[in-house]
């Protein structure tokens, strides 16, 4: 896991800054940047106790979120954890979608199973999040049963593709953030039929193709990177399929993670071009100082890993000043021709 932190309430400040188990449950890494995260901390407190003061004055009484230019200024600046999960089911269409189908999840938990899928289940459990105590062998109070009901019930309801990879992370993460198993079954069902359509399926075609957008929008927005790119003939899917598939998660800090999931909630797939385009942005430097494509793979490690990427807030002030212009119609307009010369290959 990434370098990891977090405050549970969005600002109560009696966190341990030092403390080897962040707010998620995350065990820190040996190579954890204490320094870099207390110096971040110490500011970003008062941050996220002025949004916590207007999340709550927000949601005051309110039964649910509508979309409005307020709402969508407010979940840019980030969600303050106490309402996260429910802004999330709101703003996604998962609440709606929950409501309109009563009784599914049920069914589909007591339904007939398919062993050899639920084998495949079984095995990624344990390959989630050893490192999280709410997911290891020795959890007390093991999220695993929960991970395994919300896999099993997804992957019976869409038995074509099945279950794909990735998923697991992405579920634990509902977990630990909206809790209750239902309702992170239809956040994940909104996500991967409605906002990443074609990401979670046996071909991935919607990852592909998005894969050639962004290598398209770094043409036209950082061509010195674009050249140096191609001039190792490296695929856009070798560095960046992690970023694409597990949405940033296990790759950045879970704090930076949880911003960016406020917003693609909210926005869509588009967030997911503006971070990458960021994150190439701040760290062009680095990567045109690559001189093969070892070097070039390896930069691209290095870009996710970079302290900065610890000032959640910085980082997504960047993100949306990095990527601008960026409209959905052009995002649409590079799918349709990258899907155009795909079936003309």
């Amino acid at each position: 896991m990434a370098a990891t932190g977090g405050v549970t309430t969005g600002g109560d400040g009696d966190k341990d800054f030092r403390s080897e188990i962040d707010a998620y449950g995350f065990q820190r890494p040996d190579d954890f940047d204490y320094d870099t995260y207390e110096q971040f901390m110490s500011q970003y407190l008062s941050v996220l106790a002025r949004r916590a003061g207007k999340w709550s004055k927000f949601m005051d009484g309110k039964k649910k979120v509508k979309k409005s230019a307020k709402v969508k200024r407010y979940i840019r600046k980030g969600i303050s954890n106490e309402y996260r999960g429910v802004v999330w089911m709101y703003i996604s269409g998962a609440e709606k979608m929950k409501a309109g189908n009563p009784g599914l999840y049920q069914r589909l938990l007591e339904g007939p199973k398919d062993q050899e899928l639920m084998e495949v289940i079984k095995t990624d459990l344990h390959r989630t999040f050893p490192e999280n105590i709410h997911f290891c062998n020795d959890s007390t109070v093991s999220k695993r049963a929960s991970l395994q009901n919300v896999l099993v019930a997804f992957s019976h309801h869409h038995r074509a593709d099945g279950y794909c990879q990735g998923l697991n992370f992405i579920v634990a993460l509902m977990l630990l953030i909206v809790r209750d198993e239902e309702s992170c079954f239809f956040l994940l069902e909104t996500l991967v039929k409605r906002i990443l359509p074609a990401y979670y399926t046996r071909q991935m075609n919607g990852l592909k193709i998005d894969q050639e957008v962004l290598g398209e929008l770094v043409k036209q927005k950082l061509p010195e990177v674009s050249r140096r790119i191609e001039a190792e003939s490296v695929p856009w899917s070798i560095p960046t399929t992690k970023w694409f598939i597990c949405l940033f998660l296990d790759v950045l800090p879970i704090e930076t993670v949880l911003r960016i999931w406020d917003c693609l909630f909210y926005e869509g797939s588009k967030i997911l071009f503006r971070v990458c385009l960021s994150l190439i942005k701040q760290n062009q430097d680095l990567i045109l100082g690559a001189s093969s494509f070892p070097t070039l793979i390896e930069a691209f490690k290095k870009v996710t890993l970079h302290s900065r990427n610890t000032d959640c807030h910085t980082f997504m002030q960047n993100v949306f000043l990095d990527s601008q212009p960026l409209g959905r119609a052009t995002i649409e307009r590079l799918r349709n021709d990258c899907k155009m010369a795909e079936t003309k290959e």
